[in-house]
Parts: C-alpha cells; structure tokens; sequence
C-alpha cells in the first residue's frame, strides 16, 4: 500500500479527532441502548456493555491508533466503511485518493 498524498495527510490529520467523536458517540449510544432494556438483569446489561467495548475497542484501535501516512489510507477506508465521514468531508481529498479508497470499500 503506497503512501497518502501530503495534501490528503493534511486532511486526514484534520478531519481525524471529528471522526473519533463520531464513533465514540456511536459506541455511547449502544451502550445507552443496551443498558436501556428493561428486561435484561443488571448483570446480564453489564455483561454485554463488556463485551461491545471489547469489540469497539478493537475497532477503535483498527480505525484510529498510530495514524500515520503509511497506515493512512487503510484507516481512511475503515473511517469510509464505518460511515463516520459524510461525503462533504470525503469529496476534501484528492480524486487520485477517492480513486483508491472507493474500491477498497467495495469488496
């Protein structure tokens, strides 16, 4: 995987912490839901709220951890993928990095 473009890096290092607020507030919300189910023991509501940040943590460390320009492109994908760019923000980068990020989206 080649490196982002220095213009997107910029970008990217702006549009970044904007992205992560999103997705912790995505995560807050499961957490909400989950903690909101009336039928559930506190127990079982507390099992769960565990396990989803486990596995948001993991994805939040794929997404977010060590930005840098050799990673960048991967973690703008998981940042597309994950919907916590809107397209006014996605269409900032060059066409050349949309080009490799749109396909990567696909499979």
């Amino acid at each position: 995987m080649r490196e982002i473009k220095e213009s997107d890096w910029k970008i990217l290092l702006q549009l970044h912490s904007d992205a992560l607020e999103r997705f912790c507030k995505q995560i807050l919300l499961e957490i909400e839901f989950i903690h909101s189910q009336s039928t559930k023991s506190f127990h079982q509501k507390y099992l769960d709220i565990y396990a989803t940040l486990q596995r948001r943590d993991k994805e939040i460390a794929q997404t977010f951890n060590n930005l840098r320009r050799s990673t960048a492109l991967i973690q703008l994908v998981e940042m597309k993928a994950r919907g916590l760019l809107i397209e006014d923000e996605f269409s900032r980068f060059s066409q050349e990095t949309q080009d490799i990020v749109a396909p990567m989206l696909e499979s």
